[in-house]
């Protein structure tokens, strides 16, 4: 792997928890949905997380979307050096969780959880996602109002984009917008399809789901109940899926 020199420019703390940052770097071209591996010297170790990027490859500074883990190696380093402060990055990203792996369909729905709204963010900034779809829709799951982050953005493409509806679920406190829960749960009691207003179904939708592993197996697991089925390269079908660590 070739690792390049980056420069930590901007830092935003969405919560305590919660912060992006953006990288100046030299990388070779990449796709909307893919990840960087991003590290850092720590004790003459590197350490060393792939982040999956917010912005569109079309940007000039590269963006990931990151939790302060409390004992975690990299995230607590990421969220109090410097601004300045040298960098790694993989001069490569990758990934095939990717808009070029998604057949052509009316409804897009992308389901996701926490930070893991960052690649469908990179997604709904580029041209690509536009041209795919009649009709998209992001949902994310958090657990507090708190952090649904990034409504600036939201907004921006949702005031651009009148076919675009984004959706969040709170499920530790009462929704400030949105509706209360899980993703799994709404899904089986039709009240996301509801509140939506769209159907749920194979002959319509595509769906993208990334998130925690538990909420991905479970979600694939009830649409297949549904007659999705996964998409392959061999064998396209409606789900395309990513756990998010």
């Amino acid at each position: 792997m070739q690792w390049l020199k980056a420069k930590l420019v901007e830092r935003k703390f969405w919560t305590e928890t919660l912060f992006s940052i953006k990288v100046e770097a030299q990388l070779e071209p990449y796709k909307a949905g893919q990840y960087a591996q991003l590290g850092m010297m720590i004790d003459g170790e590197l350490v060393k997380r792939a982040y999956s990027f917010v912005n569109p490859p079309s940007t000039t500074l590269h963006e990931f979307y990151l939790v302060d883990v409390a004992g975690g190696k990299l995230s607590p380093q990421l969220a109090t050096v410097p601004l300045g402060s040298e960098l790694e990055i993989a001069e490569h990203a990758t990934g095939f969780f990717t808009l070029d792996e998604v057949p052509d369909a009316h409804h897009l729905l992308m389901l996701s959880t926490g930070t893991a709204v960052g690649p469908f963010l990179a997604m709904l900034q580029s041209e690509q996602c536009w041209q795919k779809f009649e009709r998209i829709t992001l949902v994310q799951g958090v657990r507090y109002n708190q952090d649904i982050n990034y409504q600036p953005l939201i907004k921006s493409i949702a005031k651009e984009h009148e076919h675009f509806q984004f959706i969040a679920l709170v499920s530790r406190e009462a929704p400030e917008d949105g509706l209360s829960g899980r993703i799994t749960d709404a899904i089986a009691t039709e009240q996301l399809s509801e509140y939506g207003h769209f159907t749920l179904s194979p002959e319509l939708c595509q769906v993208m789901i990334c998130g925690n592993p538990a909420m991905v197996k479970q979600t694939r697991d009830m649409l297949k109940d549904r007659n999705f089925t996964r998409n392959l390269r061999r064998k396209p079908g409606q789900l395309t899926v990513e756990n998010y660590w």
